[in-house]
């Protein structure tokens, strides 16, 4: 039909029909001639906006079902216009509002459904009007469909429940006696706020206890009958297809045993049937699940009965194997029904895309609370922030997405119909290349095809099975060796012929773990999970030296994690992983022997980057109050974090150890490090929680003001000197500040500010040394504190002083030597300081000192020596590690009143380097003492490695220890 015959003489702006084909044009201009012959009214105010009138010509074009919508009811269209809905964003509440009112005077179910129709048909004309029309971005169109989606069900679910029990009565708790209300979890994308233009929306139902209903008008019934009941009303509301139509489709399979079970049940029957009986498959459709209707208080708390059912708490990398499988099994769907042209589920489809968010989701989202949230594109900018992706990969699934979804949405908008499938026809696919603003078919064909090629390709990166391929490759040779299908006698051959020096050795380990009890318990998807693994594993060891030892150390790890199968997934899943372990394991019995115990620190060895590169100081803090802000103020979790962070960091700085990354000194200024950042936030928490509960400690001040005494933590040996090992215990003193002031803490339960004080302490130390299920953090000796075990956990700072200059013994001044603050106030820090100092600095006899220091030295030579005959203890024996530590801290005791400069560190290194500079060492004694420190500090870090004590034979370090002894003697044995 030409413009210039058109019956009521209005006529579509020809620049908005100019673009269509001609047989949509054709077709649009017959649909507009019978709307003005009907609805001239309507036709004016829409040809009056010129920018109404262009957006007209592309969505009646694009969607039959919009243009017979508004032929059908011109009315709606005329109130769109005139409450400019059509032309405006909605508020986030604006379905639930404008439903409740339209919904005031529905007295029963079926006007109940009368009216949801109309409400639905005209949102959906809005909603795909504006998406067509260029007016609303993808992320909108999704908000909205799910926003109208949730409103149907929440609004019309409180009538119908204010209308059945007036009837039935109000459902009681048993256990509570408080009424109870339903509650509606949406699953898939109704749950993550994505919902598609003409998708069903999954539901489950479920109410918080069971009960009885109370006060009806019949007879009383259990909760379990009233809530089933109150959801069939439910769907018949939504589902039912009537003269108008539907609301939405509703499915409610996926709730516990699908159509065979109860359509609602409590909390408990869900939380009890996804622990016994919760499928993986299940697990991923929850990812997306929210509370949208009912007692969103109840849905918040029945959410976080089922966190720990989706997330686990440790690393699932199971998952992707879950998840391939079910990829596998949509395939096969798709090529059986010959769906390779759909959006949704082909290669390369939407699906995938959500499948790569969802795997690193269920994986880490128990660690990583981050994770826990339900729109893809949120959980993919999540995967770039947290480098699990490139930028550039997700860059490209963004783009796609949006493409996919698009086009899913303008595919279904066409005939409000549910398809994911590409058009045959040629006017159907003329009006979805109108929709999707392209040139022509081949022009968005190009598009679509590069987009899922993309993500295609990104998918089959992420789920690729690079174990599963490597081991086909190397064939079945430790295959057959693995489940024994094989001789022994070809078997030993096999293992020789790989370079295996002890194959009965290697057949004996293998005897042994499938003998022993953690084999036994496996499920049949564990074993499956380690039948792929050991032939990898025998593959991986082989050409080491040591091979045979490497696997023994391997298979305690496999009988350590074997209840936890996903860790055997993990190094099936990760060439790197188990590249990783065979490496570390092979270097070092003492990380063996860590991440067996730990094993949750697995997932350190995926990345080599971060692996061998422990961060600095600032890069711990920022990395433990990340984790600590996740679990909020729960002191249990708290413990479990810093648990996990002090074993990860101290795991990477060993790794780096013995891989050669570092000098000594590198090893033990970031084993230090993490001791400190730990012990802060320690402080930190013990504060925090006494704090809650008694308030601030105050104090009246000189100046007749309130203060916080304040609180330090003050680290004497290794952790003082900055030369912590990988077992060092941290020798500590607590002080705090308030002397002779009294004071108390201003909270409702207030109490003395040295019982808090004492409190504290206490708190501290059971943080870093309770047992819980990931270990401790380290063992606390307090016993340098003043009057050692017989004297206060906390003493205040003026007693330490008093103590240090009149009571403490010379050893207790050595000490001290090595003493500075890690942890507490800044101002309270500044006065031990000097306290420190001044003690340092007094006037000693130098032959008493010397007396003094030399019989400590020969007592503990006595007592703490290992060493057997012809062998050396690098700690303890003459010319050892104590002897220089007892020369350094003799000389800051001796010169440091004339020689302030010795007061500034406390590490033995720095030491040695300022008394040479100062003239009290000649510079090669010094240099001498140094590198004994190191050599000796160097191997025993080694030794420790190798789970062995610091020992050597006698012939070793011959020249060092000749070289101490002889400055031992010249200054502590000579009389001066």
């Amino acid at each position: 039909m030409n413009n210039e015959t058109n019956n009521s003489g209005m006529a579509l702006p020809e620049k908005g029909l100019a673009g269509l084909p001609a047989e949509l044009r054709l077709l649009l201009e017959g649909q507009w001639q019978d709307f003005c012959a009907s609805s001239d009214e309507v036709a004016k105010l829409v040809l009056d906006d010129e920018r109404l009138a262009l957006s007209l010509c592309r969505v009646w074009a694009s969607s039959d079902f919009v243009a017979k919508a508004c032929l059908r009811y011109p009315a709606m269209l005329q109130a769109l216009i005139n409450e400019s809905h059509l032309q405006a964003k909605c508020s986030s509440d604006h379905y639930k509002q404008s439903l409740s009112r339209l919904l005031e005077n529905a007295g029963d179910d079926n006007y109940l459904g009368v009216l949801l129709r109309q409400f639905r048909r005209r949102e959906m004309v809005r909603i795909a009007w504006r998406d067509i029309a260029g007016w609303a971005d993808l992320n909108e169109a999704l908000r909205d469909l799910s926003a109208l989606a949730c409103a149907c069900v929440e609004v019309s679910l409180a009538c119908l429940h204010q209308w059945q029990s007036a009837e039935l009565g109000t459902p009681m708790g048993e256990l509570s006696g408080k009424p109870q209300s339903l509650v509606v979890l949406g699953m898939g994308k109704l749950g993550a706020g994505e919902l598609n233009y003409s998708s069903d929306i999954d539901l489950i139902f479920a109410y918080p206890e069971e009960g009885q209903t109370q006060g009806g008008r019949r007879f009383e019934q259990s909760n379990s009958e009233y809530f089933i009941r109150l959801g069939r009303r439910l769907i018949n509301a939504i589902n039912q297809q009537t003269a108008d139509g539907y609301v939405f489709r509703v499915d409610m399979r996926l709730r516990p045993f699908g159509d065979a079970g109860p359509l609602a049940i409590s909390f408990d029957a869900m939380e009890n049937y996804y622990q016994t009986h919760g499928r993986e498959w299940e697990r991923y459709a929850m990812v997306k699940a929210a509370a949208i209707a009912g007692d969103h208080e109840a849905g918040a708390e029945l959410m976080t009965i089922l966190r720990p059912f989706v997330y686990r708490r440790y690393l699932d990398y199971g998952a992707f194997e879950s998840l391939r499988e079910m990829k596998g099994m949509i395939a096969a769907e798709v090529k059986r029904k010959g769906m390779e042209n759909n959006v949704k589920l082909g290669p390369g489809g939407i699906r995938e895309v959500e499948f790569i968010g969802q795997a690193y989701q269920l994986i880490r989202g128990g660690r990583d609370k981050a994770l826990q949230i339900r729109p893809i594109q949120q959980v993919l900018a999540l995967l770039v922030e947290k480098d699990l992706l490139p930028a550039y990969v997700v860059d490209s699934l963004q783009s796609a997405y949006v493409f996919l979804r698009q086009a899913e949405n303008r595919l279904q908008a066409m005939a409000d119909q549910q398809t994911h499938t590409l058009p045959a026809g040629e006017l159907e696919r003329q009006r979805l290349v109108v929709a999707m603003g392209c040139d022509s078919w081949r022009s968005f064909d190009l598009q679509l095809r590069k987009h899922m090629s993309t993500v295609h390709d990104a998918f089959q990166q992420v789920f690729a099975a690079p174990q599963r391929e490597q081991a086909a490759e190397q064939g079945s040779d430790y295959d057959v060796i693995w489940n024994r299908s094989a001789s022994e006698e070809h078997a030993i051959a096999v293992l020789q012929n790989n370079g295996y020096q002890q194959p009965q050795e290697v057949l004996r380990l293998l005897q042994r773990l499938r003998e022993g009890s953690a084999f036994r318990r496996l499920s049949s998807r564990g074993r499956e999970r380690l039948d792929r693994l050991m032939p990898l594993l025998l593959g991986a060891v082989t050409a080491l030296d040591n091979s045979e030892e490497v696997l023994a150390r391997v298979i305690s790890l496999i009988e350590a994690i074997a209840r936890r199968t996903a860790y055997l997934a993990l190094l099936v899943e990760n060439p790197m992983a188990l590249s990783q372990v065979v490496k570390l394991f092979a270097a070092s019995p003492w990380i063996a022997k860590h991440l067996a115990r730990y094993p949750v620190l697995l997932d350190e060895l995926l990345d080599a980057r971060t692996l061998y590169a422990p961060p600095d100081r600032t890069g711990l803090e920022v990395e433990l109050r990340s984790a600590l802000e996740q679990v909020g103020g729960d002191l249990e979790q708290q413990m479990e974090v810093l648990r996990h962070f002090k074993q990860a960091n101290v795991l990477r700085v060993a790794a780096a150890d013995v891989m050669g990354f570092f000098p000594l000194m590198i090893v033990s200024d970031h084993l230090t490090e993490i001791a400190e950042v730990v012990m802060q936030q320690v402080v930190s928490i013990a504060y925090q929680h006494l704090q809650a509960k008694h308030g601030r400690p105050q104090c009246l001040g000189d100046d007749s003001n309130l203060h916080e005494p304040g609180f330090l933590v003050i680290a004497y040996g290794k952790m003082g000197g900055i030369e912590l090992g990988y077992s060092s215990d941290l020798d500590v003193v607590f002080l705090q500040g308030n002397y002779n002031c009294g004071g108390h803490t201003d909270g409702d339960s207030a109490t003395d500010n040295m019982v808090f004080f004492a409190r504290m302490g206490q708190r501290i130390i059971h943080i870093m040394t309770a047992l819980t299920p990931s270990g401790s953090l380290y063992e606390i000796d307090s016993r340098l504190r003043p009057n050692g075990d017989a004297g206060m956990l906390v003493s205040d700072l003026n007693s330490f002083a008093i103590y240090q200059e009149n009571d403490a013994w010379t050893w207790e001044h050595q000490a001290l030597v090595r003493a500075r603050v890690v942890a507490g106030d800044v101002k309270l820090a500044k006065r031990f300081g000097v306290i420190r100092a001044k003690v340092l600095a007094r006037e000693r006899k130098p032959q008493q000192l010397q007396t003094e220091v030399r019989e400590m030295r020969q007592k503990m030579r006595g007592s703490l020596s290992k060493a057997e005959a012809g062998m050396f203890d690098l700690k303890q024996d003459p010319g050892g590690i104590a002897d220089i530590e007892f020369i350094v801290q003799y000389a800051v005791l001796r010169w440091a009143p004339q020689h302030p400069a010795l007061m500034a560190w406390t590490d033995n290194i720095r030491l040695l380097e300022t008394l040479a500079t100062e003239g009290l060492l000649v510079e090669a004694d010094a240099q001498l003492l140094a590198d004994a420190y190191r050599s000796y500090r160097a191997a025993v870090h080694q030794l420790g490695l190798q789970e062995m004590k610091a020992v050597l034979p006698e012939q070793e370090f011959v020249d060092l220890r000749q070289g101490v002894t002889r400055i031992w003697q010249d200054l502590l044995e000579k009389v001066e």
